[in-house]
């Protein structure tokens, strides 16, 4: 017998991810991080990269664009068929951690610490979105300062990199 690992979603949130997917501008944020994150493989001399929440897999699509080459492991709840979370050199969680139920929080993170060879690159919205799920709720359920984000990449990471972006801020982050 297996023990299951620790949920990161409810059945009922998959379910409304599910249908804020459809919307084409959902999950388009990795788009804008996508350089940096060319630039993090490149300098770092990384050879594979798994995408947490990886929505559309625009990630994917930004950096094949720009001629990147690299291994790429998707993982997403609300798309099913990309198939558990793996492990990788680069772990990279764009605009994904704000949408996390509070108390699936903890289990994301330590997911993302587990998954992490080398190096994570994590973008956090710190404010409201501008989209509503289906129920009525902001799409953003965690809406903190950075202040309020560090001790718990603090207690999983050692942080090599903060930097504030317009709504929030990312790390660069390696394992403890």
């Amino acid at each position: 017998m297996t023990v299951a690992d620790p949920p990161v979603i409810s059945d009922a949130y998959r379910k409304l991810q599910q249908q804020l997917h459809e919307n084409p501008n959902y999950g388009v944020a990795s788009l804008g991080f996508a350089p940096v994150v060319r630039k993090l493989i490149a300098d770092a001399g990384i050879g594979s990269l798994s995408d947490y929440g990886a929505g559309k897999q625009n990630l994917r699509k930004a950096l094949e664009a720009d001629g990147v080459a690299i291994e790429y492991h998707p993982y997403d709840p609300a798309f099913p068929e990309y198939g558990p979370p793996r492990s990788a050199e680069l772990v990279c969680c764009i605009d994904v951690l704000e949408h996390i139920e509070p108390p699936f929080l903890d289990n994301v993170l330590d997911d993302l610490r587990g998954l992490t060879t080398r190096l994570g690159f994590f973008s956090v919205h710190t404010g409201p979105a501008m989209k509503t799920l289906a129920d009525g709720r902001n799409a953003h359920l965690i809406q903190q300062p950075a202040s309020w984000w560090l001790p718990k990449f603090c207690e999983r990471f050692e942080i090599e990199h903060l930097q504030k972006v317009a709504g929030g801020f990312f790390v660069i982050v390696s394992p403890r």
